[in-house]
């Protein structure tokens, strides 16, 4: 599955998907991720990717033609849905993500900064928004990262067992609930013991009280 991501930062992108099991994961070639600086499609002399909002208002608004001609390119190599990282959009939820995942389809992020981008670009390009949580950042580029991991982790082989995220939180298999809590060694820590129930052995009962603690 490849990613694309069109930001303005893109060095933000460097330590985070180059760690841990995003890092195997590319290594594996389960996934491909490609970071695309939108200042390099600008043209004019500046580079320059924003301008103040027609009307009036506080802040600066990212360009049409820039994201636009970013776009056309990245077509080029990904044909999947182009997503813009926006807090009007669809909240992103675990079904969504497995969506995505199930369907092997290629994503291209756009990262928007300040105000937003010039709802031309969004007219004319983007098939869906996506927003992570009711509340504002600085940029999409969080977002982004969030998509990356939430749907790559649910793609065959990325993660060590496949049973690992069949229980997740707000999966299918636990009817979209919270996850039962977890323990390990020791069996006692700062007077908080583990529950019996759970040192038992009895796989019925264990089955039946992580069951029973699903929210």
């Amino acid at each position: 599955m490849r990613f694309d991501i069109l930001t303005i930062f893109p060095n933000i992108f460097d330590s985070y998907l180059n760690e841990s099991i995003l890092k195997r994961a590319k290594e594996k070639q389960l996934i491909e991720i490609h970071v695309h600086d939108i200042r390099a499609f600008t043209k004019n002399k500046y580079n320059k990717v924003d301008d103040l909002p027609f009307g009036g208002g506080a802040g600066m608004v990212m360009l049409a033609q820039p994201i636009y001609d970013a776009i056309q390119e990245v077509k080029k190599f990904n044909k999947g849905p182009v997503i813009y990282l926006s807090p009007k959009g669809k909240t992103l939820t675990q079904s969504l993500a497995e969506k995505f995942s199930k369907n092997g389809q290629d994503l291209i992020l756009i990262c928007g900064r300040y105000e937003g981008i010039d709802q031309r670009a969004i007219d004319l390009c983007v098939d869906m928004e996506i927003s992570i949580g009711k509340y504002v950042l600085t940029g999409g580029e969080l977002g982004a990262m969030v998509i990356i991991d939430t749907v790559s982790r649910l793609i065959p082989g990325v993660l060590g067992s496949e049973e690992s995220h069949q229980e997740d939180s707000f999966s299918k298999s636990i009817n979209r609930k919270k996850e039962y809590p977890h323990y390990t060694r020791p069996p006692e820590f700062k007077g908080l013991k583990v529950p019996d129930v759970l040192m038992s052995g009895n796989h019925k009962n264990i089955a039946k009280w992580r069951k029973d603690q699903l929210k």
